[in-house]
């Protein structure tokens, strides 16, 4: 009977693993942040950036080639002088067309006869398809700044993506270890509870004894109470952490979600100047922001080679008819030089602008260049102080320990009040904290040093 209840009670927890298993998804630090990228919208976002960038580059591009064009016009009209166009455009006009009907070489005031079929031609029916190649010639080298602008852009949109993509790591990197500290805060609680409880017990067999009074039963199982509530904050904060996770991953709330092992990413070595340099060089916020000055310095150009001279040929190919089926055909090739002398400041205007837009794109890249630093040697000191907090932690923790130990041996042999044995208990319970709050925050400070120096990556944690 025992071993069929036992075999029974194995298949309870197999089957309940399972469904554990099949019902929650276990991912971790990488998955999480693979998953992100692909799904949160802030990635979206940037790789629409990076699209419309390159779609601006072939559309730049495009005003290097000839554009054809094709085109129908159908008409009808009685107007006078569109009307005899129009017959001279289907080679149909007659000495009729000019009223010739109405000379008479007899009549003295012929010269103030108006010929009535020149004036009042009647409605007369066009159709009209054209072809048209406009083929650029020279622009002043216009067009190539802007291809030199669109593709500055693209490369400060590809840098703008990293950025993202850094950032995006890092918030995941402070949830998926936000769920680990939250339930290292839960068992700290359980571990709390658990301590409260055996409080109750000794202190409650204790008076039994008559070595203790009933006010330490009291203190105690008020304790217990103030204890539980700790330990409902804690998993609060467990499940709104997920709930951070979820939607960092692009999750729906209502999906199971469970993280794997927690991650500590490497200090990052190097002095603060050797770390300043690299960032310098290497951060893809101010490469974003240098590629933004190279499309201002390629805008302001364009702008200057507006100012020049334009040459462009047209060639054309037209029929006219009554019908679709004419072959009343003509062309016409064009040379076109064109160039402003004079409009009123307006093409000045627009180099200045363009000029003041590069002074300002090129002031916050060194204004960025600035904060970098500022920030790398900030991120620097904060990651040192994690450490050494996190090291002071460790050994609180082990001070605490053993301080609870001496205090709980000293009160169950009644040589000590509940009142220093809580207080005792309640030093290690902040000792235990203080040490998940150093272990979350050494993590954290470790990719903010990373982040600012920009070499975040999941894969070389």
């Amino acid at each position: 009977m025992v071993s069929f209840q036992l075999r029974r009670a194995a298949l309870v927890v197999a089957l309940a693993a399972a469904a554990s298993s099949a019902w929650s998804e276990t991912l971790d630090f990488k998955q999480c942040v693979s998953i992100a990228l692909a799904q949160n919208p802030d990635m979206t976002v940037a790789q629409a950036q990076i699209q419309q960038a390159e779609a601006a580059v072939r559309q730049a591009r495009g005003n290097y080639w000839p554009k054809l064009n094709l085109s129908l016009t159908a008409t009808r009209t009685n107007d006078a002088m569109n009307a005899f166009g129009i017959k001279l455009g289907q080679r149909e006009a007659t000495f009729g067309d000019f009223g010739f009907r109405d000379f008479n070489s007899s009549n003295p005031n012929i010269f103030s006869v108006a010929p009535h079929d020149l004036n009042y031609p009647g409605n007369v029916t066009n159709f009209n398809p054209r072809i048209e190649l406009l083929i650029p010639v020279y622009n002043g080298g216009m067009v190539g700044d802007y291809v030199k602008q669109a593709q500055s852009f693209v490369k400060a949109a590809q840098a703008g993506d990293q950025v993202a993509r850094q950032q995006l790591t890092e918030n995941v990197l402070k949830a998926y270890q936000g769920v680990h500290a939250a339930r290292a805060y839960v068992q700290v609680a359980q571990e709390g509870q658990a301590a409260a409880e055996e409080y109750v017990r000794i202190s409650n067999q204790l008076l039994k004894q008559g070595m203790a009074v009933k006010s330490d039963l009291l203190t105690a199982k008020v304790n217990l109470e103030d204890v539980k509530l700790k330990l409902i904050t804690a998993r609060n904060a467990e499940a709104s952490a997920l709930d951070q996770l979820h939607l960092l991953l692009g999750k729906p709330l209502s999906e199971p979600l469970d993280v794997g092992e927690p991650v500590m990413p490497a200090m990052l070595d190097g002095d603060v100047d050797t770390l300043r340099k690299e960032a310098l060089a290497n951060h893809q916020g101010l490469q974003a922001l240098r590629s933004q000055a190279d499309g201002a310095s390629a805008a302001a150009a364009a702008a200057r080679a507006s100012k020049r001279p334009q040459f462009n040929v047209m060639l054309r190919q037209d029929w006219n008819g009554k019908t679709l089926n004419s072959d009343a055909s003509s062309y016409t090739a064009a040379g076109v030089l064109t160039w402003t002398a004079f409009d009123g400041g307006g093409s000045q205007g627009a180099v200045d602008r363009a000029e003041a837009q590069r002074m300002e794109a090129s002031a916050k890249l060194d204004q960025a260049s600035n904060g970098i630093a500022y920030k790398v040697g900030d991120a620097k000191r904060q990651a040192l102080e994690a450490e050494d907090k996190a090291n002071a932690r460790k050994l609180a923790l082990e001070e605490a320990t053993e301080a609870q130990r001496l205090v709980k041996k000293r009160y169950e042999n009644g040589l000590g009040t509940m009142i220093e044995l809580l207080a005792a208990q309640a030093q290690l319970d902040k000792a235990r904290a203080d040490l998940v709050a150093a272990n979350y925050d050494q993590a954290v400070q470790r990719a903010e040093l990373k982040l600012a120096v920009g070499v975040l990556d999941a894969d070389k944690l």
